[in-house]
């Protein structure tokens, strides 16, 4: 299914989104992945939401990235006697491990390793940082604390300690289940919440075995600390930007996102903007001025990705959202400018030979009349270092894996085609004029350009560029062997 726009869109699956219709519905008006939020529903459900989806992509023959996002552990105050207080600003108030019902004056963390790691002088944040205490002591089992920012608490609402390291593992229990599960079923690119350093990455990658691509959340300051080694070690990302709000000055996340994205783009792995981007239209059919300039920026940045969570999970209007998405690249992506800034921010990296073929396929297909820059890949990497380049021109992905082609899904511009395994690069030439024809990006009179690696179906050997004729005749004229 052709795009009319580079950006992709990840659509989260959810209680509004979940039959065939819908879902195809949502495919059809622009949504290139679906996230399963492994927060909300069982296994079934997640199971059957599977299943729906990949039904529609041998429906309409168009392949389709499934994102499964893992939870994390997740860190929250124990109850209260009343169900909520009310803290005001300079009052004291004590967090241990007393699992009696909690008071003004006192409640229940039951999260030990949090006072291993709090200091004197430590904030903590609730109820998305609503309300803020300062540690003044703590202990193995206890923090007193006084309190900076009051406001209503009340039955496990979330805690965040944006200063520290917490030591906990980024998969918890739960995680580990749910991981194992969706690696069975068979998604393309796992999530991980509540990442804090390149170990935790690691760790999970270990489990999944190559079974599915990794994307790390960057949702606390302390992976933005550390995010050279976590991209280093992931397969993408996913700029979290509520968390990341709540456990940093929000005036600090605009600039940290334009940051990641440009990383993530020079280390040629996808990178996901998400979170609040039109939530206005959970309850509108339209969104506001501001949602809309916000989408545009993230797209002007060079973003892979853009995505709608609570928007097409839960929302009223999860259809219009996805389509105002859609329409807001199709604007920005026609816009002059938009070509301006992301040629401005191309970063020249020549490290090795499938680095200078994709420069060179790109500089080819914009100083003549090329319409397709053609690669074939095995791995993705070539699709992968050829979106780095952001080529004015369409980029074809040919490859025998599905998987592969799944996973492309979710990259800057990739558009792939699924072709037979390969022995000779005639043969490669020909599948590629033919792709390019039938999905109608060229016709007989135009060329395109063919990159690949010789020996075939070999990952990393992208070694050949060609600029060729889409007439098969001419093919086979120039080339007869």
């Amino acid at each position: 299914m052709r795009r009319l726009r580079n950006v992709k869109i990840v659509a989260t699956l959810g209680p509004a989104s979940n039959d065939y219709e819908m879902i195809k519905r949502l495919h059809e008006a622009g949504a290139d992945v679906f996230r399963l939020n492994m927060s909300h529903g069982g296994h079934d459900e997640i199971r059957e939401r599977h299943r729906i989806i990949r039904e529609i992509e041998r429906e309409l023959e168009s392949p389709i990235a499934i994102l499964a996002d893992l939870q994390g552990p997740k860190l929250r105050v124990g109850v209260f006697a009343n169900e909520e207080e009310e803290l005001v600003e300079g009052q004291k108030f004590r967090f241990d491990l007393d699992e009696t019902a909690g008071t003004n004056a006192r409640v229940c963390l039951p999260h030990p390793e949090i006072f291993k790691a709090l200091e004197d002088g430590t904030t903590l944040l609730v109820n998305d940082g609503k309300i803020r205490l300062k540690v003044e002591t703590c202990g193995a089992d206890f923090a007193d604390c006084i309190v900076t920012a009051g406001g209503a608490i009340s039955n496990r609402k979330g805690v965040n300690v944006p200063e520290v390291v917490l030591p906990l593992a980024a998969l918890s229990e739960k995680d580990r289940a749910d991981l194992e599960f969706v690696c069975q079923l068979g998604v393309d690119w796992i999530a991980l919440s509540f990442v804090q350093r390149a170990a935790d990455v690691e760790e999970a990658k270990a489990l999944i075995d190559g079974r599915a691509a990794v994307l790390s959340k960057i949702e606390k300051p302390t992976a933005v600390t550390s995010f050279d080694e976590i991209l280093a070690v992931s397969d993408g990302i996913m700029v979290a930007r509520g968390d990341l709000g709540v456990e940093l000055p929000v005036q600090n996340v605009p600039p940290i996102q334009k940051r990641l994205v440009r990383r993530c783009r020079a280390a040629a792995k996808p990178v996901i903007v998400a979170t609040q981007m039109l939530e206005s239209m959970i309850e509108s059919p339209m969104p506001t001025r501001a949602e809309v300039s916000d989408v545009a920026t993230a797209i002007y940045e060079g973003a892979d990705a853009i995505m709608l969570s609570a928007e097409s999970a839960a929302g009223q209007y999860p259809v219009e959202a996805v389509s105002t998405m859609n329409n807001v690249a199709v604007e920005v992506e026609s816009d002059p400018t938009y070509r301006e800034i992301i040629e401005a921010s191309r970063v020249v990296k020549r490290e090795s030979v499938a680095d200078g073929i994709v420069a060179a396929a790109r500089e080819i297909a914009e100083s003549t009349d090329i319409k397709a820059i053609c690669c074939f890949t095995q791995s993705g990497t070539t699709a992968l270092l050829t979106a780095r380049e952001r080529p004015r021109v369409p980029i074809i992905a040919l490859t025998s894996l599905r998987g592969t082609a799944r996973r492309l899904a979710l990259s800057w511009g990739t558009n792939c085609i699924m072709t037979g395994e390969l022995e000779r690069f005639k043969q490669a030439v020909v599948n590629a004029a033919r792709a390019a024809q039938s999905a109608g990006y060229a016709t007989a009179a135009d060329q395109i350009v063919v990159t690949a690696g010789v020996p075939f179906n070999v990952p990393g050997t992208t070694n050949i560029l060609r600029v060729a004729p889409c007439d098969q005749s001419l093919i086979f004229a120039s080339d007869p062997e």
